[in-house]
């Protein structure tokens, strides 16, 4: 557990903004073994992703609804595959709460809660179909508080992150029934990279390029940034909803982690 709150930490959160909201409405210190408690199925808690400066370092898009599961999660794909291979940017982590699916975007730098909000806004306009407007665009309550996966939602669901293949398979009930095993979850995010500034900075560029808010989109910067996996998937190019059952189960044995599936039968 200490490894997986070290991961969760290194990602999305920072020490001025480890708060949770409790019961009262208030606001109380995320210490550890609240957030132990929290991912162990315990005490649920809504954790805080903005500073008391008005700081995020965690961007968290949702899709999800009554119905549509199959286009909510093509939607997730648009998204995310255009961050990787539009923005040059580090693949998010993806995750099922027991009611949506949500994509996890982690900045090194934080940045002001507003501006977050337009990346997001413009990630949606830019790269979604008119017609497709499915995405909650991170509106205030996503933003600035969500329940961390893996964790028990008041559903008797598991939120939880998954392997971005298996979308597919969460698509009419994004939740699990038993919560996930720990080794799993961290083997999930412990190679994933969070956004650096000129990175991000870049990316805001080109998506108000896009749509016109700039007169031009400056050149990209020469840094490489590192691989999110060791080796791919399955052939290059793989898009999230295209792996197989046997590309999952290789990847997971790459890191010394036996995959277990476990449904309730009806």
């Amino acid at each position: 557990m200490h490894k997986l709150i070290s991961e969760l930490t290194r990602l999305y959160l920072f020490e001025e903004q480890q708060h949770y909201v409790d019961a009262q409405g208030g606001t109380q210190p995320l210490m550890p073994a609240v957030l132990a408690r929290h991912l162990s199925g315990e005490q649920t808690v809504a954790v805080r992703l903005v500073s008391e400066g008005g700081l995020t370092r965690a961007l968290v898009l949702e899709f999800g609804g009554k119905g549509g599961g199959e286009a909510h999660w093509s939607a997730l794909c648009m998204i995310a595959n255009a961050v990787q291979h539009e923005l040059d940017l580090p693949a998010p982590a993806v995750s099922i709460s027991g009611t949506a699916f949500q994509l996890w975007l982690s900045l090194a730098t934080p940045v002001p809660v507003a501006q977050a909000r337009q990346f997001v806004q413009l990630l949606r306009s830019t790269f979604l179909p008119a017609s497709t407007d499915i995405l909650a665009a991170a509106p205030p309550a996503d933003v600035e508080q969500v329940a961390l996966p893996p964790c028990l939602q008041p559903s008797g669901k598991w939120a939880a992150f998954i392997h971005p293949s298996m979308g597919a398979a969460f698509v009419d009930e994004p939740g699990l029934d038993m919560a996930p095993p720990p080794a799993a979850q961290l083997g999930f995010l412990e190679s994933l990279r969070s956004i650096n500034a000129a990175q991000f900075a870049q990316a805001l560029a080109k998506l108000q390029g896009h749509t016109g808010l700039l007169d031009a989109v400056p050149a990209p910067v020469a840094a490489p940034f590192p691989a999110v996996m060791s080796q791919p998937l399955a052939q290059p190019g793989l898009l999230l909803q295209d792996a197989t059952l046997e590309d999952i189960v290789r990847w997971l044995h790459a890191r010394n982690i036996e995959p277990t599936l476990r449904h309730r039968l009806p």
